[in-house]
């Protein structure tokens, strides 16, 4: 699928309810973005796109990033590391299956919107918020895309 139409597809709105509600249950940050061209090695380009993003800048390493290149047809997620040594590569790869599973479907916001209830749910068991903590949100919750 080409990026644009890609993009034209999703409903913004729902992913980003997605990422608050799921941050929300947590004290982890996470984002989505999608490639707008067709990218040779996926996960090299998400970890760009990771340090573009500051992902690595949250007080706790705990940022997780949910990388779609619609023109390669390939999905990446990547969590900063103290996340990653919490959930591990199996975790990371049944989610991008999950993902792949609703986009074959044609149900793509359906997909990312899992994705990152999935990443919540982990995020809220190692990285819990605390009853009456104040949620700081370091990072945005907007779909960004380039």
């Amino acid at each position: 699928m080409e990026p644009e139409a890609f993009l034209r597809s999703l409903d913004d709105e729902r992913i980003v309810a997605a990422i608050r509600e799921a941050e929300g249950r947590s004290r982890g940050e996470i984002r989505v973005h999608v490639a707008e061209r067709e990218v040779a090695d996926p996960r090299t380009e998400a970890a760009l796109v990771f340090d573009r993003l500051r992902m690595a800048d949250t007080a706790e390493r705990n940022g997780v990033l949910l990388f779609v290149a619609p023109a390669s047809q390939s999905i990446t997620l990547l969590g900063d590391r103290a996340v990653h040594e919490r959930c591990g590569e199996a975790f990371w790869t049944a989610v991008v299956e999950q993902v792949r599973d609703e986009f074959r479907a044609g149900r793509l916001t359906e997909g990312i919107v899992a994705a990152v209830r999935a990443v919540g749910d982990e995020l809220a068991r190692h990285f819990p918020r605390h009853p009456g903590e104040k949620d700081v949100n370091e990072l945005p919750d907007t779909v960004s895309h380039g």
